[in-house]
């Protein structure tokens, strides 16, 4: 485009530079490939990805095709992404990171390593599905369940608790995954809810009552083969089964504790832009993209049964709506992922 005198110049330059103050909180970008001649964010960004990678590239397809933002996925579990974060400090080439669950988020936000969420990203998202501190954003959300073989119990016969599953008569009866993010994110929600000294019995009675898989998939399939009674899961592992064969649920059905009570939580999936950013603009139109309506459309309509949470796009119609879910008020930003980890050695869990 031709600038034809030096005060539109200066007029574009400085509209330019106040989009990259918009979209990184004050600064622009080290990277200098943020603003395409329109003012656009361009160029390309690195996602450490925790999500499922299949979620996660449905996404990025998404963005790219409207932004034309190169973004270069790496993936791994949530505690190894944000350890490595961690490590990598303010040399980390991700700009985005994105997990399964809100311990990881809260690690790396408690290590300074997150700029400021833009606003406008935050206001797509309800308070409830995000961190009190503002320092990343709920991108989507899964509920705890207990899924139960439906051949040898009854929903009569179901603890009325989560915590019950610590009484006598459940021994031997129940499965989980221990060593999973997915659980010990139950746990933090657990430890914020009932403190420490019930969360720690609680987990001595875990030691003694369930069986350990590797796994919520391997947990739920040894329910749906007799292995064990019930297994405590994410409610999306049986509704992906449900929507592919069903061979590893048609035994199975989930149950939803509701009350409020500790085994209701509902885990929000994280996303922040990292301080260390080098196309913060880009990074920042990214996480405003997925909770966004068309990313929100991408839970809403796809396959993964994660809950839809921003952009006001209801939940997968197979899905119970989370305003019945009932689940407990906990504030992401106090999930202790540390502690939690202590507390489950100590239970000989890890």
């Amino acid at each position: 485009m031709k600038i034809r005198n030096s005060a539109l110049a200066g007029i574009a330059l400085a509209a330019t530079a106040a989009l990259g103050l918009t979209a990184c909180g004050g600064g622009t970008p080290a990277g200098g490939n943020s603003a395409a001649s329109n003012g656009a964010p361009s160029g390309e960004i690195t996602v450490y990805n925790a999500q499922h990678e299949s979620l996660t590239k449905e996404w990025v397809d998404a963005f790219t095709a409207e932004t034309g933002i190169k973004v270069t996925l790496r993936q791994g579990d949530d505690t190894e992404m944000s350890n490595q974060i961690i490590q990598e400090g303010q040399a980390s080439p991700a700009d985005v990171f994105l997990t399964e669950n809100s311990p990881a988020m809260t690690q790396v936000e408690n290590a300074g390593l997150f700029a400021d969420v833009n606003k406008d990203t935050l206001a797509q998202v309800p308070a409830q599905f995000s961190p009190s501190t503002g320092k990343w954003t709920g991108i989507a959300a899964r509920s705890t369940v207990l899924v139960y073989n439906k051949t040898k119990l009854t929903e009569d016969q179901l603890p009325k608790s989560m915590l019950d599953l610590a009484k006598p008569e459940w021994k031997g009866r129940w499965a989980a995954s221990p060593t999973g993010a997915d659980f010990q994110a139950i746990v933090s929600a657990l430890l914020e809810l009932k403190g420490e000294s019930a969360t720690e019995d609680w987990l001595k009675a875990m030691k003694d009552n369930s069986k350990a898989y590797k796994g919520n998939s391997t947990a739920m399939k040894a329910v749906n083969a007799g292995e064990v009674d019930a297994a405590l899961i994410y409610h999306y592992y049986y509704y992906g089964d449900q929507a592919k064969t069903g061979e590893n649920s048609n035994n199975v059905t989930p149950y939803y504790f509701k009350n409020e009570d500790p085994g209701a939580f509902l885990s929000v999936s994280g996303g922040g832009v990292l301080k260390s950013s080098k196309n913060a603009a880009a990074a920042q139109a990214f996480l405003k993209f997925i909770t966004g309506k068309k990313g929100q459309e991408v839970l809403k309509n796809g396959t993964s049964f994660e809950y839809a949470i921003g952009s006001d796009v209801p939940a997968n119609d197979k899905l119970v709506p989370i305003k019945d879910l009932q689940a407990p008020k906990v504030d992401a930003a106090k999930l202790n992922s540390q502690k939690v980890s202590d507390l489950m050695t100590q239970a000989g869990l890890l």
